[in-house]
């Protein structure tokens, strides 16, 4: 996807509804009512109304073409974490990816998977050089 438009920031409950359009795909405002009242009390009309501001915002699109209308996330997670990252990284890391990663390293312990993956990037990257 080359489209440079600004995806709009999405709240922490944007997030959240997000997060289950992403994992479960398309879905209606039951389904994404159901996946989040497993973790967290939400009403069926607080996620009715928050995918409609999506909508409006652009961050889901909406198929009205069924009696249940169908959501679906606009952009891909990984679009929509480059873009909250990059903003928190010239936000409070003053553009330096290596404060960044200094700082989400030294803040919780990391696994020897996750240490690899990142051991294995960091040669890609060096590679490319």
């Amino acid at each position: 996807m080359n489209d440079t438009r600004q995806v709009p920031r999405p709240t922490d409950a944007e997030l959240a509804i997000l997060r289950v359009l992403w994992d479960r795909g398309a879905s209606t405002v039951r389904d994404v009512h159901e996946d989040l009242s497993r973790t967290q009390a939400t009403g069926y009309t607080t996620v009715l109304k928050l995918l409609q501001i999506m909508t409006e915002k652009g961050l889901v699109v909406r198929d009205e073409s069924q009696r249940a209308h169908v959501y679906e996330p606009r952009h891909s997670e990984q679009r929509t974490q480059r873009q909250l990252l990059g903003d928190l990284l010239d936000r409070a890391f003053g553009g330096s990816p290596a404060k960044l990663v200094m700082q989400a390293l030294s803040g919780r312990k990391t696994s020897a998977e996750d240490l690899s993956a990142i051991r294995e990037m960091l040669d890609q990257l060096e590679g490319e050089k």
